[in-house]
């Protein structure tokens, strides 16, 4: 039978299966199934560390994509850089081993970076989807509304955010495990506050955010077929470039969420019908997360010509051959 576990932010939902990977019977001696796995997910995460570097590289050398919106999408790509050096070792070395059994610093250690990356991938999403916004809703104040200097302060407050929640629930879940009955307080905000202010309320602000452009957007494109509009809004319709950045950038978000909401749906209903969830559903839901880190590239290459010339000039050498900063990238 298969063993059940009560999952909250502070459980380590992983072990090294024999036989199967879902049968959980921890082993010392690594099985087919194990080594198969170490090697699929070594792979996932060398694929996540390259393709998010080559994000960062694009936009950093070619001057073309100094933009405001192309700087957040290098900080959500930091965070998706920091899931394959530190999260994926972690959580293979956990799930593959008895981390289950040691809920020690380590494991402490790999839930924090968990907490605090996904947060930062979060509120970087929705400060995209609020540079998108000004850009499509706003296009005459976009420039004057959207400086880096405003990028610069979205990007901090983000990481700042997601370092407070994630010591925030960290700690809560250190004092609930020290009672001797369960610590109310700790327990909402391990289990409800931290998923609400880290998941729950910067989804439900994008996705309002990325309704109202829609409609905009809809309205705009209606707007292109009359002349006399055109010309009295005087260039205010937004470009289709502008309206392709949006399309692709919310596409990044709907994979963002159908890889994250399952398992913070999982974790806030389980933890109010203070039931049980196997450890296997848990495990499948956790790597499905964090998968996600990997995705963005190629979101970004099958939807941007610009970032696929990049890419291609990089991964050739072509960059250092000569001084390519200023190259027309299409």
């Amino acid at each position: 039978m298969e063993p059940e576990v009560t999952f909250n932010w502070t459980d380590v939902v992983t072990a090294c299966y024999e036989i199967n990977i879902f049968d959980f019977i921890q082993t010392k001696t690594p099985s087919i199934i194990c080594v198969l796995l170490y090697i699929f997910l070594t792979l996932l995460s060398v694929v996540t560390i390259c393709g998010n570097l080559l994000v960062i590289m694009s936009v950093f050398y070619f001057q073309q994509l100094h933009t405001p919106t192309n700087y957040l999408i290098v900080s959500l790509a930091v965070a998706d850089l920091l899931v394959g050096i530190i999260v994926f070792p972690l959580s293979m070395a956990f799930s593959l081993s008895s981390c289950l059994y040691h809920e020690g610093l380590f494991c402490k250690v790999r839930i924090s970076f968990d907490i605090t990356l996904s947060t930062a991938s979060i509120l970087n999403l929705c400060c995209i989807s609020i540079d998108r916004y000004y850009a499509i809703c706003q296009p005459l104040t976009y420039q004057t509304k959207i400086s880096y200097r405003v990028i610069v302060i979205m990007i901090l407050m983000s990481w700042g955010v997601s370092v407070v929640i994630a010591v925030s629930i960290i700690i809560a879940g250190l004092n609930n495990e020290t009672c001797e009955e369960s610590c109310f307080i700790d327990v909402l905000i391990e289990n409800t506050i931290g998923p609400i202010l880290s998941f729950y309320l910067p989804v439900i602000i994008m996705l309002c955010i990325y309704l109202k452009i829609f409609l905009v957007a809809q309205r705009q494109a209606r707007s292109i077929w009359n002349t006399t509009c055109q010309r009295a809004t005087g260039g205010a319709t937004v470009s289709k470039m502008e309206r392709k950045a949006t399309k692709t950038l919310a596409t990044v978000l709907g994979v963002f969420l159908l890889c994250w909401t399952p398992i913070f749906l999982c974790v806030t209903f389980f933890s109010f019908i203070n039931n049980s969830v196997s450890l296997s559903v848990m495990e499948t839901l956790n790597w499905l997360a964090l998968s996600n880190s990997m995705l963005n590239p190629f979101i970004y290459a099958f939807f941007y010509s610009w970032f696929r010339s990049a890419f291609k000039m990089i991964i050739s050498g072509k960059i250092f051959q000569g001084d390519f900063t200023d190259s027309k990238l299409s």
